[in-house]
């Protein structure tokens, strides 16, 4: 059977859909489901790639990276496979939009609200004593489970906790969720997604509405995702994640970047480079 529609949790895939200019009313709609509070109108988007403070400092690379009109900043990852310190790489990225609202002069340290949302191929640490969720949201609370502050605010999705059929979904949110897992397998489009957004989304991720170089382009992301994917699923399987020299040679050696290697195993880049 020949695929028709991309793979979203591919690096091309997931920008085609909800990452360019023209795909910003697809976003819009998929954030205002996911963090109502932010009230997204309108989304500028920004520069994906941030700066340390310091020549040397390591940098923060998002998939998305947008502000809303009130000003507050919205952080979008897929993270598409395990990674050993992935809660304190999202800690870190989250330190970025925060440190760069800094102003000089007068400033009384007024902060717009940081939102941080992580699409997870991939499900948390296993304890049996807790409920399969797709959606854990993280705030900062005291000791009486109270939020301490409101504008940081993290929105993990545990995909592949996601198991509901065409005919359970309920929210809009369920439709995107769906949307997002199921999409590749797509033969005919469902009647619960014949509506303008839902019908955007689907033609941005249409195979044969691309160009020669997307198409190479999304193949390129595909196999990237693939081998990245099998060989830290493997060294989870096997105990291996703390030998991240090993996972770091392995995926080096299929080509993988030096870039997307750093930030799945933590290890610097002069680390990977004198591998």
């Amino acid at each position: 059977m020949k695929i028709k529609y991309i793979d979203p949790f591919t690096d091309f895939g997931f920008k085609k859909i909800f990452g360019e200019e023209a795909s910003k009313e697809l976003l819009i709609d998929f954030l205002q489901c996911l963090i109502p509070e932010a009230n997204i109108v309108d989304l500028t988007f920004k520069p994906s790639n941030m700066l340390g403070a310091g020549a040397n400092d390591r940098q923060a690379i998002y998939d998305i990276y947008c502000e809303n009109s009130h000003g507050e900043k919205i952080i979008v990852e897929l993270q598409k496979a395990k990674q050993q310190y992935f809660k304190d790489r999202t800690m870190f990225y989250s330190s970025f939009p925060i440190r760069d609202q800094a102003q000089a002069g007068d400033w009384k340290y007024e902060l717009k609200a940081v939102f941080c949302i992580g699409i997870l191929d991939f499900t948390f640490e296993k304890d049996k004593t807790q409920p399969k969720e797709v959606i854990h949201t993280v705030q900062l609370k005291n000791q009486h489970n109270k939020v301490f502050y409101n504008k940081l605010k993290y929105v993990y999705l545990e995909m592949p906790h996601f198991n509901k059929t065409i005919q359970e979904l309920e929210t809009r949110l369920d439709k995107w969720l769906y949307f997002i897992k199921n999409i590749e397998k797509f033969e005919t489009i469902p009647d619960i997604f014949k509506d303008a957004i839902f019908e955007q989304a689907i033609k941005k991720a249409e195979i044969a509405n691309y160009t020669y170089e997307e198409r190479d382009a999304y193949e390129a992301s595909l196999k990237i995702y693939r081998d990245m994917y099998s060989v830290i699923d493997y060294a989870f399987t096997q105990g291996e994640i703390n030998n991240n020299l090993k996972i770091a040679k392995a995926l080096k050696s299929k080509g993988i970047s030096i870039q997307i290697i750093s930030e799945s195993t933590g290890l610097t880049i002069k680390e990977i480079e004198e591998l």
